[in-house]
């Protein structure tokens, strides 16, 4: 190219990414369920990665400006009110399949995500990560920010020629800034391995407490009961005994398979908030969704609330991607205004949010009806709602038990379709 074609190349690709950045996001009116509002445009994806993080800028070495390192997709972050912005503590996957971390950056925490100058330097242990992914960030009340992520390694027991077989285990690093990370050793547990684990943000009894996921392999949770609760003395030098299920797999449901935390806990008037996932199979394969429940203020590993089903699955474009019909969250954050930001990852290509109040989840969490396990029982929920709609409609009480929850009914009021 000559320097005219040159620059006229890198004029447009310039544009056309800053186009993407200031690009506002659109409530996606369509849909409607009260509980949250969807956003048509993903947050982030691999495309919003800054330009000289992909290209060589330099014509004399790069004279057909081809990107270098690109950057493939952008999902699953961890997220917190820092500075007084929304920060996103990104997973990237680059083209050669490895992740990384970067924080992005909104006032509004719905568009406009910046990146930072440069990824995250994530410091390694004696025994180098091949992969890290999916952190989750904790405020904690001992002053630091925690991020607990997945380290990822190949299974030195594997069978030779077996370049599949993995070991996931909980990596742990601390900071004050996002940016500067000291690296803590890897949480050590009884479980041969561990995903999706959680630090609570307060102490418990003094003690450091953790949301766990006992797993036997690094795909099947096999004996692996759920989501676990354990204490540790030091983080520092984390290890944990007894990890005690606090949200256990069912056969039949949206955690028939498996069940992991997701965000960082959000403390309620009424109990802690959990905005975790759920594996169940289909003939597609594995579908992944997101559900919540709530546990006790005093006891965080008491469940107090569990609506049944799910909260957040694959709506329209975000069934398509690297893996199909697949949504995931490790992110939630609080504004100062009032709202909750879910972050959820959609497909392993591009990070989607969603929107609520703390007081919405609440009444979902606390008058949603458990899971009835069985097709007859549910049944009987659904008509409870119907009798309880038709009692409103003759001016009669509205308010319906079902099982121990109580389902009250608003139907005539609510619009069809259209944002809280």
């Amino acid at each position: 190219m000559t320097k005219k074609e040159f620059k006229a190349v890198v004029d447009k690709v310039q544009t056309r990414h800053e186009a993407l950045i200031d690009r506002p996001n659109e409530v996606c009116d369509e849909f409607y369920n009260g509980v949250y509002k969807r956003y048509k445009h993903p947050v982030l994806t691999g495309e919003h990665a800054p330009l000289d993080w992909r290209f060589d800028f330099n014509p004399k070495t790069n004279p057909f400006f081809q990107e270098r390192l690109g950057v493939h997709a952008a999902f699953n972050s961890g997220a917190m009110m820092f500075g007084g912005k929304v920060c996103l503590m990104a997973r990237l996957e680059g083209n050669d399949r490895k992740s990384f971390f970067a924080v992005a950056e909104s006032e509004n925490g719905i568009d406009h995500f910046k990146f930072r100058d440069k990824p995250i330097v994530m410091p390694e242990t004696k025994d180098p990560d091949t992969n890290v992914y999916d952190m989750r960030l904790t405020q904690h009340e001992d002053g630091w920010i925690y991020g607990l992520f997945c380290t990822e390694r190949r299974d030195k027991n594997a069978e030779p020629g077996d370049l599949s077989s993995a070991v996931a285990q909980c990596g742990i690093a601390r900071t004050k800034d996002l940016t500067k990370w000291q690296r803590l050793p890897d949480l050590k547990s009884e479980s041969a391995q561990q995903r999706n684990v959680v630090l609570h943000p307060e102490f418990v009894n003094g003690k450091y407490a953790l949301y766990t996921r006992p797993q036997d392999s690094f795909i099947n949770a096999g004996k692996g009961g759920g989501i676990g609760f354990a204490l540790c003395d030091d983080i520092t030098r984390a290890m944990i005994g007894e990890e005690k299920i606090i949200d256990g797999r069912a056969y039949h449901t949206v955690k028939e398979v498996k069940n992991g935390h997701g965000a960082t806990p959000v403390k309620t008037a009424k109990g802690w908030l959990h905005i975790v996932h759920g594996v169940r199979g289909c003939a597609s394969g594995l579908r992944y969704v997101v559900y919540a429940f709530m546990t006790s203020l005093k006891d965080p590993s008491k469940p107090i609330a569990n609506p049944g089903g799910f909260l957040i699955a694959p709506y329209r474009a975000e069934y398509v991607g690297d893996v199909m019909n697949w949504v995931f969250c490790n992110g939630a954050a609080v504004t100062p205004d009032g709202r909750l930001l879910i972050y959820y990852g959609s497909a392993d290509t591009r990070l989607m949010v969603a929107e609520t109040t703390v007081e919405r989840m609440v009444d979902y969490c606390m008058k949603t009806p458990p899971d009835g396990l069985r097709s007859a029982e549910c049944v009987k929920q659904r008509i409870a709602l119907i009798d309880a709609n038709q009692k409103y409609a003759r001016g009669e009480s509205s308010d319906a038990r079902v099982g121990e929850t109580a389902i009250l009914v608003d139907a005539a009021r609510t619009p069809r379709f259209s944002p809280y």
